[in-house]
């Protein structure tokens, strides 16, 4: 077996912003497998400033790993614990190789065409005008769950327009989730999370900044509505840890990045630690490509969770590939008539 990697560059159609900042480009990796003629491929989706494994040995780490591909999969997702977006693009080149074909990673009657899944609509921080012309272009085509960045503008402009959603959209009809990226001050975010409950919303990721456990448990028991795990769970690599820190924070949902926890091995861990405390879970892509975000689908669609998933951001980019993945009324599809056109492998 040979295994090879390059760096990918991929370009935001409009600059995206978090409240860690504004992005114009998302960095990724393929990593290319080949045996007895066929090809396999997997994507590294690294974030930088986000990632654990925004290191300066990546590329390292990944020269050691196609020189090391013959250890196979299990013993490389041992050995790259530290590096869990390079533990999924292992997973997924894997499964992409021993597969029919390449991007046809788990058939299901989601591959086949017959069935969705629901996903949110992604609205990203920005002018005021800019985040309601999102709302309206989301709402129009038809979701029925869409998820803010909040925290970056002025916290009452957030405010007003959740109140805009609100005045035309009822909770029965619009679900709301709000991400704050860990932007609250811990001193006054139950204030905030008070405030914001006026307009019914389902869940916030990540009001205050991660490693502030005591705090956010705190807020868990107290906040008026649900609160959900993200950044805090990067760099949690032990079952033993991550289960300490579900029973000591008791969140109501954690959110899972196959990329950033370890890849499916890594993301069914956690699935099964928060079945096993009563915390809900849903997936979202990190922002990959149609590569990444395609592998995710496809084995999130097996885990049989009816919530809108986070699976909406293939859109992104003006240079993403095309692909079967295609997003109507809310739903991500796979379009069997639709052929991938991508020069990776």
């Amino acid at each position: 077996m040979k295994a090879t990697y390059h760096k990918y560059l991929l370009h935001f159609k409009r600059p995206s912003g978090t409240s860690r900042g504004i992005m114009t480009d998302k960095e990724t990796w393929f990593i290319v497998l080949e045996q007895d003629g066929k090809k396999g491929i997997g994507e590294c989706g690294i974030l930088r400033g986000l990632s654990c494994d925004d290191r300066p040995d990546y590329e390292k780490k990944l020269e050691w790993t196609c020189a090391n591909i013959h250890l196979g999969k299990d013993l490389l997702w041992e050995a790259l614990l530290e590096f869990p977006s390079i533990q999924f693009g292992i997973e997924m080149a894997f499964q992409s190789l021993a597969s029919e074909m390449p991007y046809l990673l788990f058939p299901s009657d989601f591959t086949q065409g017959q069935k969705s899944i629901p996903i949110n609509g992604l609205i990203w921080m920005g002018e005021e005008s800019f985040m309601k012309e999102q709302i309206e272009e989301k709402l129009a085509t038809g979701f029925r769950c869409v998820k803010l960045k909040i925290g970056a503008i002025d916290f009452d402009k957030e405010l007003q327009l959740l109140r805009y959603i609100r005045a035309n959209f009822s909770p029965e009809q619009v679900e709301i989730r709000v991400d704050a990226n860990g932007a609250f001050d811990k001193n006054n975010a139950l204030d905030k999370l008070i405030q914001l409950s006026e307009f019914k919303l389902h869940s916030i990721e990540q009001p205050i900044a991660k490693n502030n456990t005591d705090r956010m448990s705190e807020l868990c028991k107290t906040s008026p509505f649900s609160i959900a795990l993200d950044e805090e769970l990067i760099g949690v690599f032990s079952a033993s840890d991550k289960e300490t820190l579900l029973q000591k924070i008791k969140p109501q949902y954690i959110i899972l990045k196959p990329s950033f926890v370890g890849g499916f091995r890594g993301t069914q861990e956690w699935i099964s630690l928060a079945e096993k405390h009563q915390i809900g879970w849903w997936i979202t892509s990190a922002l990959e490509s149609n590569v990444g975000l395609n592998a995710i689908a496809q084995w999130t669609f097996l885990q049989h969770n009816l919530m809108p998933q986070g699976l909406g951001t293939g859109a992104l980019y003006t240079n993403n590939f095309d692909c079967p993945l295609k997003v109507d009324q809310g739903q991500l599809w796979y379009d069997t008539n639709v052929n991938w056109d991508c020069n990776l492998l």
